[in-house]
């Protein structure tokens, strides 16, 4: 492995570039990171940005990693499941699995980001400074252009290796873009919806408003709210909405009274719990919602991209954080290997990490149309019904794709997609076909023979997929 005294420049202190620096730290680089934000420990900059994230199995896998998941779990509320919220506030808890001990967490993105960043500061190999804006990266001379932000005065970071977790505007990824030194491809495809922050409030005392431990969803079809739990007592509300299309949309909502009628009309229960909504609504941005891929992310044995500079996703599968943060796992189990040279070293991270990425980008793309509309439907009802009785009774012989993704954190993001997809359309075809017509109260029996079936049909569906050159 190269020489450790070499010095290791990371673009972005984010929740990527933090736990990533935090490692290279414990394996002995030396680490140099500039942010162009300032101190979040220092200055709250989370206006209008999702201040909570989920965070589950890769996530935790990440954190054992760095052996910090002891000061995580105090951040940690447990999310059991989804709850489910009809046009007339009747509501229907639907659990993530039918394992009691898998869930999902709601935390705080800011309070993770500085325990992560406090914990890379123990190091005295880790530097980290702040206001430091990345103007373009020189790739090829493994340099890169700052702006301090106070001052204004430009300067030049030298490095023998690049990383950039500058997320997904990075700077580096443009220089990539920019520089035509090499073949580079590279898409970004924005989703017709944007996305506001709102927010619930705490009620007497810090007390929850509404049922603390659930991911709560008003799925409409064409838009949906979502709300997640703080520790505080408040909820993180989130409005996914068409820019232009439908009688309700972003660039009609302009005034007090369609927007307290938009949610009188379709959200009547949670707008009771908001009376602090057009405070939040004509004060918090609106902001796109994009899918961003690219190939390759390194450049020769210099430069890497990491994070969401490299595979930026929607937020529908609660995967991004996760995602970015096995990236560090995935690339410290790379550089346990000793391969000598950084580029060997890059090339056989990517080779073995894109398609991981490029699974979750599109199965997050795939929940945001079950969230917002097919947890209604009656056959995607029954489906995740008998999923999660196989779950509950048979816990060892059964994941819905969920699960596979979400708590098999040894199963690849690419493999889940594959099983997970099969399984659906298995069951879904089952259903349709009438070879499953009682969902609820079967005997173990019943349930064995038909998770045999399912299972069957399954592995038919994998072959055919494989035949046919799609797997």
């Amino acid at each position: 492995m190269k020489n450790k005294q070499q010095n290791i420049l990371i673009i972005g202190a984010g929740l990527c570039g933090s736990l990533l620096a935090l490692r290279l730290g414990q394996r002995g680089y030396r680490v140099t990171v500039m942010e162009m934000r300032p101190d979040l420990r220092k200055v709250d900059i989370s206006a209008g940005r999702s201040i909570n994230l989920a965070f589950s199995d890769r996530g935790i896998k990440a954190m054992n990693l760095v052996g910090i998941q002891d000061k995580v779990e105090p951040l940690c509320i447990p999310m059991n499941g989804r709850m489910l919220h009809d046009i007339n506030g009747n509501t229907t808890l639907a659990p993530y699995s039918g394992r009691d001990h898998e869930y999902i967490n709601s935390i705080s993105r800011g309070e993770l980001n500085a325990l992560l960043l406090n914990e890379a500061e123990k190091h005295d190999n880790v530097n980290i400074y702040f206001n430091r804006k990345c103007e373009s990266v020189d790739f090829e001379n493994t340099t890169a252009h700052f702006t301090e932000f106070n001052t204004k005065n430009e300067f030049i970071e030298d490095a023998d290796l690049i990383i950039a977790t500058d997320g997904a505007g990075s700077a580096m990824r443009k220089s990539y873009y920019l520089g035509h030194k090499f073949l580079f491809s590279f898409s970004q495809d924005y989703l017709t919806h944007g996305y506001k922050e709102l927010s619930i409030l705490p009620g007497e005392n810090g007390s929850y408003k509404t049922y603390k431990n659930a991911l709560h969803i008003w799925g409409r079809e064409a838009f949906m709210l979502i709300a997640l739990p703080n520790l505080d007592g408040s909820f993180t509300v989130t409005l996914f909405l068409s820019y232009n299309e439908g009688e309700y949309n972003f660039n009609n909502l302009t005034t007090k009274e369609r927007v307290l009628e938009f949610f009188s009309k379709y959200f009547k229960d949670a707008l009771e719990l908001m009376p602090n909504l057009i405070d939040d609504f004509f004060r918090n941005p609106t902001a796109p919602l994009g899918t961003v891929k690219c190939s390759p992310w390194h450049y020769k044995g210099n430069t890497l991209l990491m994070g969401d500079a490299a595979h930026a996703i929607v937020p529908f599968y609660g995967q991004g954080m996760n995602a970015s943060f096995e990236d560090v796992v995935e690339f410290d189990k790379v550089l346990d290997e000793n391969l000598g040279d950084w580029e060997t070293i890059f090339k056989k991270y990517e080779s073995s990490r894109k398609k991981n990425t490029d699974a979750i980008a599109d199965l997050a793309i795939d929940n945001f149309y079950e969230m917002k509309g097919h947890v209604n439907h009656a056959n995607f009802r029954e489906k995740r019904t008998l999923e999660m009785a196989f779950e509950k009774t048979f816990p060892n012989d059964y994941s819905s794709k969920y699960s596979l993704v979400t708590f098999n954190e040894d199963v690849s993001y690419h493999d889940a997609m594959t099983r997970g997809r099969a399984q659906d359309k298995a069951i879904l075809n089952m259903l349709a076909d009438g070879k499953i017509t009682e969902v609820e109260n079967l005997s173990n029996q019943a349930l064995k023979t038909l998770l045999e079936n399912v299972k069957a049909e399954t592995e038919a569906i994998l072959e055919d997929d494989r035949i046919a050159g799609l797997k």
